[in-house]
């Protein structure tokens, strides 16, 4: 079979180079991807994409990667398969207190701080990229163990760009390698068995908003960022500079003045220029939104954080 070229006029036609997944093709789904769903995927990644999208275009009939480009690039139905490719390159490799130092400053400084600041209004959290759930779900046991979840208003949104992942999610029950870093007692206290599964407390996995949310997608990631903090956590490492500032901007300019941002620890915004300063509050580094004052004085507007100099984390 031969590449059939999709056009925007929807014509067809064939060309040269059917099998295999040749430079040209991956440059042109490699950009595609990036600048649709933020994933780069370097030069030396050629094989990996590769081995991603075989089973798609063999479900679709296809033994081009061109011809997939075409589909996802003019196709009526491209949202469909953007979609499915979305569940596809999704990284599904999270699991319950996953580098609680971040997660505890949370529920022992940063959400005490901003209920003493105002005890009216409701802590407004954000997981993006929350992949299947366990994130959320442990700053939500964190904020529980440490009495805050029912005594104060508390709103936790969490987004993920893949509805297979959601809708794991939302389903909430979960394998043994989910508990690999989780201490048993947290286990025994907020989920149930079910066979050889467990299921969350409902108490607290129904405290959680799930939505389809691409980070990549300035107005969407602005809107969801109106919040006090925002746990980005393990996916900017898939993304090139130029896609991390963009969603940097895109979160800052939703996030209020001192607003909290929480990256993975492979993670930094040290090197690039944004609207964010590291700080150590709590034991764990945070990037909190810098006023005008802060970037000009190099010190820290809320009590008890530490700015780090530029070049640390």
């Amino acid at each position: 079979m031969k590449d059939r070229q999709y056009g925007p006029a929807g014509a067809s036609g064939y060309a040269a180079d059917a099998l295999g997944f040749s430079e040209a093709a991956f440059t042109l789904l490699r950009d595609l991807i990036a600048r649709r769903v933020g994933i780069h995927f370097s030069d030396d990644k050629r094989d990996l994409l590769g081995d991603k999208l075989a089973d798609l275009l063999a479900s679709l009939g296809m033994t081009s990667y061109l011809d997939y480009y075409y589909l996802l690039r003019y196709d009526t139905a491209a949202e469909e398969h953007w979609s499915e490719l979305a569940d596809r390159l999704a990284v599904p490799e999270t699991y319950f207190w996953r580098q609680p130092e971040q997660i505890l400053a949370l529920a022992d400084v940063v959400a005490p701080r901003v209920f003493a600041a105002h005890p009216t209004v409701p802590l407004r959290i954000w997981s993006a990229a929350c992949c299947s759930g366990e994130e959320p779900i442990s700053i939500m046991i964190a904020l529980a163990e440490a009495g805050l979840l029912h005594r104060h208003p508390i709103t936790m949104l969490a987004s993920d760009a893949s509805e297979a992942m959601l809708e794991r999610a939302r389903r909430g029950v979960y394998g043994e390698r989910s508990f690999r870093a989780l201490p048993s007692d947290l286990r025994e206290r907020y989920f149930q068995p079910e066979g050889a599964r467990w299921r969350v407390d409902p108490r607290v996995h129904e405290s959680i908003r799930w939505t389809r949310a691409n980070l990549v997608d300035h107005d969407v990631v602005r809107e969801l960022a109106a919040v006090d903090v925002v746990f980005c956590r393990n996916v900017l490492i898939y993304f090139s500079d130029d896609t991390v500032r963009q969603v940097a901007r895109s979160i800052a300019e939703g996030l209020p003045d001192d607003g909290y941002l929480f990256l993975g620890a492979s993670e930094s915004l040290t090197r690039l220029a944004t609207d964010f300063e590291l700080a150590e509050i709590g034991g764990a580094f945070v990037y909190q939104k810098a006023t005008g004052a802060l970037r000009r004085s190099g010190s820290t507007a809320v009590e008890g954080s530490r700015v780090l100099p530029r070049g640390r984390g």
